[in-house]
C-alpha cells in the first residue's frame, strides 16, 4: 500500500498549475538568484573568465534540465530527483538526492532571504531576511495558486528592472567591451569554481519538477516548462553579465556587495539605483517563494516514505498544500537567515544541488528509448559536469557538503538497520 495512504491525513496534491504558471514559477526561482547574488563571488573566482564560467554553468544546466524533464514526464510526482533516484537507482540514491536537495536548497533559501535584506535595508539585512521568510511561508501556506499569482507579478517587475539595467550599462559612456575578454587572471580552476557558483543561479528549473504533482497534464507541461524557463533565463543572465562586466570589470565586480546597483551608478545613471535595489529585493522574493515551494514538496515526498518525520506528509484539507512541511522549512530557513553568510550559503548550496543533479543524470541514463531517454551524451555531460563543478567549489563548501551527505548516508543506514531489528 502507498505510504501516503498509510499515513492517515496525507493525500495527493491538487493539480492547479498550467504551462504558463509552471514557466513563471521556474523563472521566479532562477531570475534573481544568480544575477543579484552569485555574479560577485563568481567574478572573484574567475576574474575576467567570468563569461566562460557562465557558459559552462549554462551547458551543465541544459543537460540537467533535459534529464530532469524526461524523468519528470515519466514520474510526475512531488519530490523531483528524490523520486527519480528511488525509482531508477534504488532507495538509497533517491534518499541521498532528496537529502542533498533539502539541505542545499534550505541554504539557498537563506541566501535569497539575505539578498533581500542586503538590497532592501543593508543595515538590518538579517532582520529583513527573517521577516521575508515568515511572510512568504504564509503565502505558500495559503495555496499554490496564490503563490503562482504573486510570482507572475514578481517576474514581470524583475524582467523590467533587468532590461533597464542592461540598457543603462551598455549605452552609457563607461562601458568597455575589452573587459569581456579573458585576461591573465583567468585560470582553469577559477573558471570551474565560478561555474559551480553560477550553477546556483540556474537550478531553479527543479522547482517545476518538484511541483509535478500539482501540474496539469504533467507529461507534456513539465518538459516544455523547463525548456522555456531555462532558455529565457540563459538569455537574461548573459545580457546582464555582459552589461555589468562591461561597466565594472572583473575586479570591481568581485568586490561589490550590490553589483547591479554599483553598475548603474558607474554607468552614470545614479537615479536608477533605488529602482535596482527594489528590483533586486523583489527578484530575491520570487526566488525565495519558489525555493520554499520546492523544498517543502521534496520534504513531503521524503516524509511519505518515512525518511523524514511522517507528520510532515500531511496535506491541508482546505488549501491543498503540505502545510506542516512548509512550516518546518520556514522555521529552519528563518533561523539560518538570522545567522548565515550569503556567499557561504551559495557555495554550500551549490554542492548539495550538484550532487542532486548527478543522481538525476544517472537516473536519466537508465531510461529506455520507449521511456523517453535523452541522447546518451546529455546525462553523461550533465553527470560529469556536476561532479567536476562540485569539487571545484571553495574548499569549505566541498568539505561541509561532503560532511552533510555523509551524515545523511549514515542516518539512512541507521534507519535501515533499526527497521530490520
Amino acid at each position: 500500500m502507498d505510504t501516503a495512504r498509510r499515513s492517515g491525513d496525507a493525500r495527493q496534491l491538487p493539480r492547479h498549475l498550467g504551462l504558463f504558471d509552471a514557466v513563471v514559477i521556474g523563472l521566479g526561482a532562477m531570475i534573481g538568484a544568480g544575477v543579484f547574488a552569485a555574479l560577485a563571488p563568481a567574478a572573484a573566482a574567475a576574474g575576467s573568465g567570468l563569461l566562460i564560467g557562465l557558459a559552462l554553468a549554462g551547458i551543465v544546466a541544459y543537460c540537467n534540465a533535459t534529464s530532469s524533464a524526461r524523468l519528470a514526464a515519466r514520474y510526475p510526482q512531488s519530490g523531483g530527483t528524490y523520486v527519480y533516484g528511488r525509482e531508477r537507482l534504488g532507495a538509497f540514491w533517491g534518499f541521498l538526492a532528496g537529502w542533498g536537495f533539502v539541505v542545499g536548497k534550505t541554504a539557498s533559501c537563506a541566501a535569497m532571504a539575505l539578498t533581500i535584506g542586503a538590497y532592501a535595508w543593508p543595515g538590518q539585512a538579517h532582520a529583513v531576511a527573517v521577516a521575508a521568510v515568515v511572510v512568504l511561508t504564509g503565502v505558500n501556506y495559503a495555496g499554490v495558486r496564490k503563490a503562482a499569482w504573486l510570482t507572475r507579478a514578481i517576474v514581470a517587475v524583475v524582467l523590467a528592472v533587468l532590461a533597464a539595467v542592461a540598457t543603462a550599462c551598455l549605452t552609457g559612456g563607461t562601458a568597455d567591451a575589452d573587459r569581456w575578454a579573458p585576461g591573465a587572471d583567468t585560470g582553469f580552476h577559477g573558471v570551474l569554481q565560478s561555474a559551480g557558483l553560477l550553477f546556483f543561479a540556474f537550478a531553479g528549473y527543479a522547482r517545476i519538477a518538484t511541483l509535478g504533482e500539482e501540474v496539469r497534464d504533467p507529461r507534456r507541461t513539465i518538459p516544455r516548462a523547463i525548456s522555456v524557463a531555462l532558455g529565457i533565463t540563459l538569455v537574461v543572465y548573459a545580457a546582464v553579465a555582459l552589461a555589468v562586466l562591461a561597466v565594472l570589470g572583473p575586479g570591481r565586480l568581485a568586490d561589490s556587495t550590490a553589483p547591479l546597483a554599483d553598475a548603474v551608478r558607474a554607468a552614470g545613471v545614479p537615479g536608477l539605483v533605488p529602482v535596482v535595489r527594489v528590483g533586486a529585493a523583489v527578484a530575491a522574493l520570487g526566488s525565495l517563494l519558489a525555493l520554499i515551494l520546492g523544498v517543502s514538496r521534496t520534504t513531503l515526498a521524503m516524509a511519505r516514505d518515512g525518511h523524514l518525520p511522517r507528520p510532515l506528509a500531511a496535506v491541508h484539507p482546505r488549501f491543498g498544500v503540505p502545510h506542516r512541511a512548509e512550516l518546518a522549512v520556514g522555521a529552519v530557513v528563518a533561523v539560518l537567515a538570522a545567522t548565515a553568510d550569503v556567499r557561504g550559503a551559495i557555495g554550500f548550496s551549490s554542492f548539495g544541488v550538484l550532487a542532486y543533479y548527478a543522481v538525476a543524470n544517472a537516473s536519466a541514463w537508465t531510461l529506455t528509448r520507449d521511456e523517453g531517454r535523452p541522447p546518451r551524451a546529455v546525462p553523461v555531460v550533465g553527470g560529469v559536469g556536476c561532479v567536476v563543478l562540485a569539487f571545484a567549489l571553495p574548499t569549505a563548501s566541498v568539505l561541509w557538503g561532503a560532511v552533510v551527505l555523509a551524515l545523511g548516508a549514515a542516518a539512512y543506514g541507521a534507519r535501515r538497520l533499526l527497521t530490520r531489528m
